[in-house]
Parts: structure tokens; C-alpha cells; sequence
């Protein structure tokens, strides 16, 4: 569920080319380099034009390069593929520095509006700042390929009858998803947070580095930089995204009170903690972020969903190809293009056997125009045919905006991309079902609990995951959580908004945190925390679009052109204008705004409330309005 490995600039900061490559490109760069430094006198606006002009043809250039020695990088993890990508990565990264220092000299210059947005992307495009010389800026590219590589290549490695058998993070997945064994489940708990222990120092190291680079670009610390990214202030920006989890924060604990109730149900004194914490290895999903795997455990006594998607595409004998194929018909039933034979032909769908690779679905814009690819380790169920419908949202998405210059080549905020296909998700709906023939019923009125209780496992249940990974960042890098807190400070933040505890004691000598993808790999992430909100906001404005009557969890836009037509304008514009003009191209609103979610999961609500009578709702240590979170003063 990953779309920044095609943005522009990011990709720079993330796994490059070869190192000959790298080599040539940055001289070529810097024998072109658009702010000589014999430039004297007071800058004009000639000058800025020009500048950045050079600047996003050489970055576009660099981009399509670095883009696919990332895509070997990724699916052929190896020593030297990881030292080139390092040593690449500190060349394409000092070019992108130096624009952006360069670049400053025009910063009291009074530009055109479009011209000083792209200014200001330039100066942010940055997700890890390099400090701007050579040994550091070094040591800074070598961390990032590092950690990325030692996430890739996590194993759990027990003994089983005398021999060795390792687990990679699919296997443990697998047992999370699928085991009512609580020995079982700790195992494979346990297992995977061994292989970040090693991070730690790398981590900390890294954190200071990409600090020194980011003062150097004019901001407090690397967090502030990346609240900047929203068009507004850092402190906006926080106060934005509290306000966004007040609104949603009393359902979470609804639901919270009524899974813990059926897990007690379920596992008895191992889940009854009298803190009133869920203890994480028991919600089906590694870091406890969505909770669908245990579903059947809290279904609806009185039935559930009222049927199995995973089962369903069993019984058809739907392929990892054809997962791919419903979520391109879906796409091209609203007016879209097919995706180009070369997205088939170069996709990655199944996981190699002969090699490590980086499974974390992603979805690539290798050339910035039409070489658009899907890196996945799918598997038949239900999960991933969501996922599925998710990553092809960022493909469409990159396509729509080809068009615009390089530096507006990404989605209005980075929430916008990982929401686009999550809307498309929300119409999986059982009608949807039935008419691609995967479904031979829809089920009844009475069976919507169960169909929204699902979902929510997955949406709601996310909400304060997705809010509290940068929250720690964003503290870790201000200095706030100093490396010797780092997983205190994480298992706080769970406990604080998730109601979630480690299944066994924690230490300093753990580095939890770096057990998820995002943080060993520098990955931004509350734009997944916006998607869960937008995407709701996205469907409720489509469906209406649509003209579409009813419940709006019962719609589906499926094959209706006129919720194409809506979707595409806001696409089309990329990062060209402020997210609020995109927001009120799609929707006709111009803040973001969490009651979708609620009318949405209205009946629900209702249903939690009357299955919670008698229980204490929520538990030590979350949030109250004496208590409630910090905003970020920087």
C-alpha cells in the first residue's frame, strides 16, 4: 500500500541507480548547474524561471534512471545490489541537495503562483535531507539502503525437529491471519520484532544525519519538513489531524470495547487484562494495525457478512493474474484506459522462490508516463484482491497526471494517492460481487451488521495505527523521544491510541518500531491515516455524483461514467494547486472532514452501542480531554 517510490524527487532518497550510472549523472548535473556559483547581483525572476527549468528537466531525467535501479534493487536483494544503490543514491542525492540550497537564493523573490509552488515542492521534496557534504551525505544513503535491506531479507529462524526452519514475513502473516493457538500466535509475534533489534543504532544514526539535513534546508528538524508538505503550517497540520481522529475517536472505542469482549470470549485470561489493553499478537495482523483476520471470532452471532470472499475466488479458481484483471475492469468500467501490455509483461505478482525480494505491495511509475508497474507477492484471498483494487488507484492515478510538469507529477497530498483506490475498494460491495459473476446472491438487508463489521475491522480499527507511527517520528526527530525511549515512546503511543500492549515484556534493548516496513524503509506515514478519511469523503461525493439512492456503504460506482468523469478532474491535476482546490474538484468540500466515515458505519454505531451495555468502554491510559495529545510546537 505504497505509492512513493514514483514520486519525483523521493525516489532520489530512496534506492538509486548504479554507481556508474550515478557517477554520470551527477556530473552531468553539475556541469549544467542552473545557479552558477559566479551568479552575482540580485536574483530575478528571469533567473528563477530558468533555474527551474533546468532543474525539473535534469530531475526528470535522473528520476526515470534512479527509478529503475530501484526496481532491480527491490526485486533482487543482494549485497551489491544494495552498494550500488548506496553508492548511487549519494551521488543522485547530492544533486537534489544542491538544487534545493541553490535554490534559496530566490526565496524573497515575488514569483508567479505556479513557479513558487514548484519552489516550494522542490525545497520539500526531500523525505530524508542529506547533509551537504560528501562523508556524511554518504554514511546517510548507505543507512537508507541498509535498513531498507535488512527489512527485505527479515527472517524468523527456529529449530523444528533438529533442522533450521526459517519464516519470512508472509509465513508469520500467514499464522497471525489464521491460528486460534496462542502459543503459536507469541511465536510468531516474538519471532519477526527479533529482526529490528539490529536497526536500532542504524536508526538513530540515520535520525541525526537526516537532521543536519534538514536545518540546512531552513526547518527545525526532518518531522517539521514533512508537516510543511501540506499546505499549510507544521502546527496547522497537527492541529488538523487531532481534530480528524476527535471526530472518529468515540467510535474507535465502540469497536474496541466490543473485540475485546469477544476475544476475552475467545482466549480467556490471556486477553482480559485488567488495563482494559488488547495484547497485539491476539488482532491477526503483525503490528495489530487491522484487526479483518479475526473477524470470524467477533462475527455477529446471529450470522455474518453473508459471504466468503476469499472462498468465492477459490471456487473460480481466480489466479494471482486475475485478481490483477478484476481491479483493471473495475478502472476501465468507469471510463478509464486499459493499462499497457508492458505492465504485464514487468509487474511482479507471485514471489520468487530463488530470491529475496521486498513484498511490501507497491505501485510504480517507472518512466513517469506510461511504463506503469505492480510489485506484490500476491495470494488468493481476500485481503489482497483489496489491495489489489488499492495499488491500481496509484497507477491510475500516475497516468492521469503525466502530463503536468515533473515537480506536479504526484497527488495532491500524499493522503489523495493512497486514497484514490481505497474509494475503489469501498465499491466491493456484494451487489459489485454479483455482477462480475464472482457472487451468485446478494445477501440480505439483515446481513449489513456483519458486512460493516468487517470493514471496520480493517478502516476503523486503522484509524489510530495510522495517526501514531509519525507521531512517534515526528518526536524522535524534534528530540522529544531520545533513542534510549524509542520503544517505551512506541508502546505508549499504542497503548495511548490504539489500546493495544506487547503480548510479553519490552525493552530498550528491542527496536519494535523497525519491525514495520515504513520506518526501517523512511516511509511517511499519516498519509495512510488521511486516506481512511478521504476515501470515505471520495465515495460519498461520487455516489452522489452517481445519483445513486440508499446507504452508502451499499454503493458501488461500478461502470458508472459520470463518477468517472468526477474522479478524473480532481486526478488529472496532480500537485499542481493546494489539496483543498483538488478536494473541492472531487467533492465540493474544501477541509477535510471525517463524517463520511460515520454515516457510512451509522448502522454500526448503533449495533456496537447495544452489544457494549453493561461494559466499561476504552482503557487506562487512552486519551480524555484533560489528557488529549501535545500538538507539535515546531
Amino acid at each position: 500500500m505504497f505509492s512513493n517510490k514514483i514520486r519525483a524527487l523521493v525516489i532520489l532518497v530512496m534506492l538509486a541507480s548504479s554507481a556508474a550510472l550515478a557517477q554520470t549523472s551527477a556530473k552531468k548535473a553539475t556541469s549544467q548547474s542552473p545557479m552558477p556559483h559566479a551568479a552575482k547581483g540580485p536574483a530575478t525572476v528571469a533567473e528563477a524561471q530558468a533555474f527551474m527549468k533546468n532543474a525539473e528537466a535534469q530531475l526528470e531525467d535522473l528520476t526515470v534512471r534512479a527509478s529503475r535501479a530501484a526496481w532491480v534493487q527491490e526485486n533482487f536483494i543482494t549485497d551489491d545490489t544494495e552498494t550500488m544503490s548506496a553508492q548511487a543514491n549519494e551521488k543522485l542525492t547530492a544533486v537534489v541537495t544542491q538544487f534545493a540550497l541553490d535554490a534559496r537564493r530566490f526565496e524573497h523573490l515575488k514569483l508567479p503562483p505556479e513557479l513558487a509552488r514548484k519552489f516550494l515542492l522542490l525545497k520539500l521534496s526531500l523525505t530524508a535531507p542529506a547533509p551537504n557534504n560528501d562523508a556524511e551525505r554518504k554514511e546517510l544513503t548507505e543507512l537508507t539502503s541498509k535498513l531498507d535491506g535488512m527489512y527485505g531479507k527479515g527472517k524468523y529462524c527456529k529449530q523444528v525437529d533438529g533442522k533450521e526452519k526459517c519464516l519470512s514475513l508472509n509465513d508469520l502473516s500467514r499464522i497471525l491471519a489464521s491460528s486460534t493457538n496462542p502459543d503459536e500466535l507469541l511465536d510468531a509475534w516474538v519471532g519477526w520484532h527479533k529482526i529490528s533489534i539490529p536497526m536500532k543504532d542504524k536508526y538513530a544514526r540515520f535520525v541525526q544525519l537526516s537532521n543536519m539535513g534538514a536545518k540546512e534546508l531552513g526547518f527545525p528538524d526532518t518531522g517539521a519538513m514533512w508537516r510543511s508538505n501540506y499546505d499549510m503550517s507544521p502546527e496547522q497540520f497537527s492541529a488538523e489531524v487531532e481534530r480528524l481522529w476527535q471526530q472518529v475517536e468515540p467510535f474507535y472505542i465502540s469497536l474496541h470495547t466490543y473485540v475485546r469482549k469477544q476475544l476475552i470470549k475467545k482466549y480467556g485470561k490471556i486477553a482480559d487484562r485488567p488495563d482494559g489493553l488488547i495484547p497485539a499478537h491476539l488482532l491477526g495482523n503483525m503490528w495489530a494495525q487491522e484487526w479483518g483476520n479475526v473477524y470470524p471470532l467477533v462475527a455477529p452471532a446471529d450470522g455474518g457478512q453473508g459471504y466468503d470472499l476469499t472462498q468465492l475466488l477459490k471456487d473460480k479458481k481466480v489466479d494471482e493474474l486475475g485478481m490483477v484483471h478484476y481491479g483493471e475492469n473495475f478502472f476501465k468500467s468507469l471510463g478509464f484506459a486499459e493499462l499497457p501490455k508492458t505492465f504485464w509483461e514487468r509487474s511482479l505478482f507471485v514471489k520468487p522462490q530463488d530470491r529475496d525480494v521486498v513484498c511490501h505491495a507497491s505501485a510504480w511509475d517507472v518512466d513517469q508516463q506510461d511504463d506503469l508497474r505492480l510489485k506484490m507477492c500476491i495470494e488468493i484471498k481476500d485481503e489482497d484482491f483489496v489491495t489489489i483494487h488499492h495499488e491500481l488507484g496509484h497507477n491510475f492515478y500516475q497516468r492521469a497526471y503525466k502530463n503536468q510538469p515533473p515537480l506536479f507529477q504526484d497527488s495532491a497530498n500524499d493522503g489523495f494517492h493512497e486514497a484514490v483506490g481505497d474509494t475503489i475498494a469501498l465499491s466491493v460491495t456484494p451487489e459489485y460481487l454479483k455482477e462480475v459473476g464472482l457472487l451468485g446472491t446478494v445477501p440480505p438487508e439483515s446481513a449489513d451488521i456483519g458486512y460493516l463489521l468487517k470493514q471496520a475491522m480493517d478502516k476503523i480499527a486503522f484509524l489510530p495505527f495510522g495517526l501514531l507511527i509519525d507521531k512517534w517520528r515526528w518526536e524522535v526527530f524534534s528530540g522529544q523521544i531520545t533513542p534510549e525511549q524509542y520503544n517505551k515512546a512506541w508502546w505508549d503511543l499504542k497503548a495511548k491510541y490504539q489500546g493495544v500492549a506487547p503480548p510479553v515484556d519490552r525493552s530498550e534493548a528491542d527496536f519494535d518500531p523497525g519491525a514495520k516496513y515504513h520506518i526501517a524503509s523512511n516511509t511517511p506515514y499519516v498519509r495512510y491515516f488521511l486516506a481512511r478519511v478521504l476515501q470515505f469523503q471520495f465515495q460519498r461525493a461520487l455516489c452522489q455524483a452517481a445519483g445513486i439512492q440508499g446507504p452508502l456503504h451499499r454503493c458501488s460506482i461500478y461502470q458508472n461514467k459520470a463518477a468517472g468523469e468526477r474522479l478524473n478532474k480532481m486526478l488529472v491535476m496532480g500537485k499542481s494547486k493546494p489539496w483543498p482546490d483538488a478536494l473541492e474538484a472531487i467533492s465540493g468540500q474544501r477541509q477535510m472532514d471525517a463524517t463520511a466515515i460515520l454515516d457510512y458505519f451509522a448502522p454500526l454505531k448503533k449495533w456496537l452501542d447495544e452489544q457494549n451495555q453493561g461494559e466499561k468502554a476504552g482503557w487506562q491510559g487512552m486519551d480524555t480531554p484533560e489528557t488529549a495529545p501535545r500538538h507539535m510546537s515546531r
